[in-house]
């Protein structure tokens, strides 16, 4: 049975649409562009729908919407990392800020089982991008 994606997310750009979404599609693997067309593009991440629309300067990308992307390794964490803030903003705690404006949260799986002890709480508000060996040692 297959089923279909209910909820998608749905971008607004200011006419750097088709070129965000190929940026991203390079950069997750299982990821492809669906349909382009001269308002907006359709693609997938790693299997997740995706539209983007060229919608104009009217609208902006803010923190309060951001990606939180699981992610299984350090290599895993450090490539996304780098890629994905490449000419945007690095911030606090995994947050990211692409050259879009676009938020992302690079996390390590881990952390979901670690946070609740306060040593690694800590240790992960002074990290911009985390570190997974650093939070099982503080974790102790």
């Amino acid at each position: 049975m297959t089923t279909t994606q209910r909820i998608t997310p749905f971008l607004w750009f200011n006419g750097t649409a088709e070129e965000a979404m190929n940026f991203y599609v390079s950069i997750f693997r299982n990821s492809k562009v669906l349909s382009v067309s001269p308002h907006g593009v359709t693609f997938e991440l790693d299997g997740q729908k995706f539209m983007a629309l060229n919608g104009g300067p009217e609208f902006h990308f803010t923190p309060a919407i951001s990606f939180f992307v699981n992610c299984g390794t350090q290599e895993e964490i450090d490539e996304l990392w780098d890629k994905l803030s490449a000419g945007g903003e690095k911030g606090r705690c995994g947050w990211l800020k692409d050259k879009y404006g676009l938020s992302w949260q690079i996390i390590p799986s881990v952390l979901g089982r670690l946070i609740g002890n306060k040593n690694v709480m800590k240790a992960m508000m002074q990290m911009d991008k985390l570190d997974i060996k650093k939070l099982k040692d503080a974790a102790g």
